[in-house]
């Protein structure tokens, strides 16, 4: 396992620290990928459409496997190492890191569901195969329902907010129980009969994240490919899993902001002009622009610091596996609600103040440096900020922990 805070590690505010990385080093080679991913990031963020070729070069690096334990031919890393990678890549792509952070989100749900010998299989025929995981799920949308069939279940009806499941190997789908309720969580391979994937993603931000709907047409679902044991959001362990997911969008958010601070940072060295009234030598000694710089990256330290402590203490949660306990995922809510809370606010202050830095030029659309803004507003509205919010004055005032849902 490679260290993280031996890295070398780029900053938006330029600075880069201490040693090199070893280039087989997990993080070695998501820069390298991140640095093939920028190439092409503008032309394909007014495109749309599936990220194809990227998201092969995520199969041939095996970063497909990342918290896949070794003993299953995975990669064995922590998931503050695998956060940090997705922040890397969003910096450049967050179509990109979203697609990826989520095979690790659905991964980690088929664990925290299921029992080992469901999931174990499929984490060492996703090494094996190179299987890229797709999500549709989504607890909001009701319209799929599981009727009974046999020692299984057929799924039929329609999903909104597919992530990823576009050029997808497995599905991780979600249905109701026709006629009592309850929901039911399902493993399935993407190409099986009855399964349709629409490709009707087109939106402003996000637009290489495959998150249109699918149509699941009397889909058989073996009972061995239910997830029941524990089960949803059962344990304390099992509640991991919303909290994983806040955690990704944390460091998406994250990584779009310090990517939009240094294109800005780029952009204000190469080709910023100095305005007429300013009595500075160049752009980059222009007191107003320092002040803005000051301000954007004491507002990334901060968002960082949080973040980085909370995988930390994901970490520290995941390891105690069943010992778990409320009290313990309780604080782990609160601290990543507070990293989420801080990074899209902060986020999006800086993916639109980046232009007081750049000036009137740099909104020419060739650039796109409008793409930072729209990604990270599309992406924050995963789930209203306001009840993160909410649950942390709760803690705060009536020092009640959050009550576990899929979103928080």
């Amino acid at each position: 396992m490679f260290h993280l805070a031996a890295s070398s590690t780029a900053r938006a505010g330029g600075c880069m620290t201490s040693q090199p990385l070893a280039p087989d080093s997990p993080l070695a080679i998501a820069r390298e990928l991140a640095g093939r991913f920028a190439r092409t990031a503008v032309a394909r963020d007014q495109q749309g459409g599936t990220p194809k070729a990227e998201r092969d070069a995520l199969r041939d690096s095996g970063l497909l496997g990342l918290i896949i334990p070794r003993e299953f031919g995975g990669l064995g890393e922590s998931w503050s190492t695998t956060l940090h990678i997705v922040r890397e890549l969003a910096r450049v792509d967050s179509s990109v890191a979203h697609v990826f952070a989520f095979q690790h989100l659905l991964l980690a749900t088929a664990q925290l569901f299921g029992r080992p010998d469901q999931w174990q299989p499929w984490f060492e025929q996703t090494v094996r195969e190179r299987w890229f995981w797709g999500n549709a799920l989504n607890p909001l949308d009701t319209r799929t329902l599981a009727t009974p069939d046999g020692d299984g279940y057929r799924f039929h009806g329609d999903k909104s907010f597919c992530s990823g499941a576009t050029d997808s190997d497995m599905l991780l789908a979600s249905a109701l129980r026709a006629g009592q309720g309850g929901l039911l969580i399902a493993v399935i391979p993407t190409r099986r009969a009855g399964v349709h994937i629409h490709q009707d993603w087109d939106n402003i931000g996000q637009r290489q994240t495959d998150s249109g709907s699918a149509r699941f047409e009397q889909v058989w679902v073996g009972a061995d490919e239910l997830l029941l044991q524990p089960g949803p959001l059962s344990t304390p362990r099992a509640c991991l899993r919303p909290l994983i997911a806040q955690l990704i969008l944390t460091n998406i958010y994250l990584g779009i902001a310090e990517g939009a601070v240094a294109e800005a940072r780029r952009y204000t060295l190469e080709q910023r002009r100095l305005w007429p009234a300013s009595l500075a030598e160049s752009a980059n000694k222009d007191p107003y622009t320092l002040l803005h710089y000051g301000e954007f990256q004491a507002a990334l330290e901060g968002a960082r610091l949080l973040a980085d402590h909370a995988g930390q203490q994901l970490d520290a949660a995941w390891q105690q596996g069943d010992a778990l306990d409320e009290a313990g995922r309780g604080q782990l809510a609160l601290q990543i609600a507070a990293a989420k809370v801080h990074a899209s606010r902060s986020g999006l202050d800086l993916t639109s103040r980046i232009f007081d830095v750049t000036g009137a030029r740099a909104t020419s659309a060739a650039l796109r440096l409008d793409r930072f803004w729209r990604n990270l507003r599309v992406h924050s509205l995963h789930d209203p900020l306001d009840y993160k919010l909410q649950e942390l004055g709760d803690w705060a005032l009536n020092g009640q922990y959050p009550t576990p849902s899929f979103y928080s």
